[in-house]
């Protein structure tokens, strides 16, 4: 997942029509969540089903457009109202592997600094 690493990342909460390509999902960002669709975030939607992931983001020329099918199972997708949900690039992990974005037993993230 490295093109994905180190970029804010966002969820389109509720279901949304996955039959979208990257012109109808790149709309949906700039026109219902008023954000750019060609800065360097990840946009994740989600399908009805929650069986379904797209991933949406800009790279230097052009997009990329990725897709994940659970064969079996769902994603622990929010319901929430708000339009989008902002998660860490962890999270988006946690959501891929098939876990809940609020991992309440998740070891605190550490970041250590060599002083000279």
């Amino acid at each position: 997942m490295g093109p994905l690493k180190d970029r804010p990342v966002y969820l389109a909460c509720g279901a949304t029509d996955l039959r979208r390509g990257i012109d109808g999902l790149a709309v949906l960002v700039k026109e219902s969540f008023h954000l750019d669709p060609f800065s360097s975030c990840v946009f994740v939607f989600c399908n009805k089903k929650k069986d379904k992931l797209k991933c949406l983001f800009w790279d230097v020329n052009g997009f990329w457009l990725m897709t994940k099918r659970l064969e079996k199972g769902q994603f622990d997708w929010p319901d929430q109202q708000t339009d989008t949900m902002g998660i860490s690039y962890r999270q988006l992990r946690w959501l891929l592997d098939g876990l809940s974005i609020w991992q309440n037993e998740a070891y605190r993230e550490l970041t250590y600094r060599t002083i000279i």
